[in-house]
C-alpha cells in the first residue's frame, strides 16, 4: 500500500521511516526542495493547490494524510468534488478546526473542554472590547497560520496593544487571556477509522521564544492523563477521526486549560520512538489504515530534546549513554528544528538528571522546572 502524504517535512519523513517495516510506500507533495521527507521517499515538487499534482497523489496513494495542519482545504474538497476515491485522514472537518483559531476555541467550548477567555478581533473597536473585558495581559493572534510562536504578541499595556494591533491588524485576530499556568502539557492519542481508540501518557512540555524545546513523558499525575484523555476522547468521537491527533493544554491550580489541537502526528510525541511500545508514526499509519492499534505505554521514563537552529557536532549527543538522535537533514537557520534526541530511564529522577546534562551541552538556556 502507498500512503500519500501532503508535506514532506520531518513529520512526513518519520512517518515514512515506521512505515517502511510495515512494508508500505510513500510518496510526497511539497514545494519544498529537497524537503526532509524526500530523503527517504519519492517527492512530487509543487504547490499544495495544484489539481495535477494533487489528481496525481490520489492516483497513486491508498489514503492521503498530512504533515502540516495549513495546508489548503479547499484544493482537497476540489480533489474530492473531482472523483477521487481515496479516503483523506484525518478528516478534513478536525483539519479545517484547527487551522483557525475561533473554530477552534468554538469547539473547546462545544464539546465541555476548559479553555481560555477569548473574543473574535475584526477591528479596533473589538480589540478594545475585548481587553474591557478579558483585561490586561493578554495574547493577540492571528486566527489562521500561527506555530510555533508566530502571529501572537504578549500585550501587557495600552503601548504594547497599539504596536500589536499595527503589526498584525491586517489579518483576523484572536485575543484572550495570558494565562499564569504552572506547566504545560499534552495529550497524544489516535482513533482508527473503524473506532478504536488509544492514548498515550501525558506529556509535560517546557518551550522558550514559543518553540518546544524539551518534553517529558509520562508527566504529572493519573487525574491529569485521565482529565486529558476524556478531553481528548471527546474530539475524537466529535470528528469520527482517524489517525493521530493532540491537544496542547496548560495547567493552572491543577485545573486543565485546553490551549490548541493538532490534527496530525506531534513533536511532543517524538519520544514514544525509542520511549513506547508503539511509536505515534507507526499508530497514526495503522490508524488511517484501520489496522489494529499498537500498545502506547511507556518503557521507560523519557525525555525529548529539540535540536533548534543548528546541529550540535555528532559526539556531544552520541557521547550521552543511552540518548537517540535524529537528523533532519535540513539546513540550519535560526528558529528552525533541524532534529531531536531522546533517552530512556528507569526513575523519572534518573531522566532529569540526565536530560539536564544533556540540556547544558545543546541547549544552555533551557532547564528543567
Amino acid at each position: 500500500m502507498t500512503i500519500g502524504v501532503l508535506g514532506a517535512g520531518q513529520l512526513g519523513r518519520m512517518l515514512a521511516l515506521a512505515g517502511f517495516p510495515l512494508g508500505l510506500d510513500f510518496l510526497f507533495l511539497d514545494p519544498v526542495t529537497p524537503a526532509s521527507a524526500a530523503r527517504v521517499a519519492r517527492q512530487l515538487v509543487g504547490s499544495f493547490t495544484d489539481q495535477r499534482l494533487l489528481e496525481e497523489l490520489a492516483r497513486s496513494s491508498d489514503v492521503l494524510t498530512f504533515d502540516w495542519e495549513n495546508i489548503p482545504i479547499e484544493a482537497l474538497r476540489e480533489l474530492a468534488l473531482g472523483g477521487a476515491e481515496v479516503p483523506v485522514c484525518p478528516p478534513l472537518a478536525a483539519l479545517e478546526a484547527a487551522q483557525d483559531r475561533v473554530l477552534e476555541k468554538r469547539l473547546f467550548e462545544k464539546l465541555d473542554i476548559p479553555t481560555t477567555r477569548w473574543a473574535a478581533v475584526d477591528s479596533w473597536l473589538d480589540l478594545k472590547r475585548a481587553v474591557e473585558t478579558i483585561r490586561l495581559p493578554g495574547v493577540i493572534k492571528t486566527r489562521r497560520m500561527g506555530y510555533d510562536g508566530k502571529g501572537q504578541a504578549v500585550v501587557k499595556s495600552g503601548e504594547d496593544l497599539e504596536r500589536a494591533w499595527s503589526a498584525m491588524q491586517s489579518a483576523p485576530l484572536l485575543y484572550e487571556e495570558l494565562v499564569d499556568y504552572d506547566c504545560e502539557v499534552s495529550i497524544i492519542g489516535a482513533r482508527s477509522r473503524s473506532g478504536e481508540v488509544t492514548i498515550y501518557p501525558l506529556n509535560g512540555n517546557v518551550h522558550a521564544e514559543g518553540i518546544l524545546r524539551l518534553t517529558r513523558a509520562p508527566f504529572g499525575p493519573e487525574r491529569w492523563w485521565r482529565t486529558a484523555g476524556q478531553y481528548l476522547e471527546r474530539v475524537l468521537a466529535h470528528f469520527h477521526y482517524s489517525g493521530v491527533l493532540t491537544i496542547e493544554l496548560f495547567v493552572r491550580g491543577g485545573r486543565l486549560i485546553a490551549n490548541e489541537m493538532a490534527p496530525r502526528v506531534h513533536n511532543s510525541g517524538h519520544w514514544t520512538i525509542e520511549g513506547a511500545v508503539t511509536s505515534q508514526f507507526e499508530n497514526h499509519l495503522r490508524a488511517i489504515l484501520d489496522l489494529p492499534l499498537g500498545e502506547t505505554r511507556a518503557a521507560g521514563h523519557c525525555a525529548m530534546i529539540n535540536l533548534i537552529g543548528e546541529l550540535p557536532p555528532l559526539k556531544t549527543i552520541l557521547a550521552h549513554p543511552g540518548a537517540h538522535l535524529h537528523v533532519y537533514e535540513k539546513a540550519p537557520r535560526p528558529g528552525r528544528k533541524v532534529g531531536h534526541c531522546t533517552l530512556v530511564a528507569r526513575t523519572a529522577r534518573e531522566r532529569d538528571a540526565r536530560a539536564q546534562r544533556l540540556l547544558r551541552e545543546v541547549a544552555p538556556g533551557v532547564s528543567i522546572p
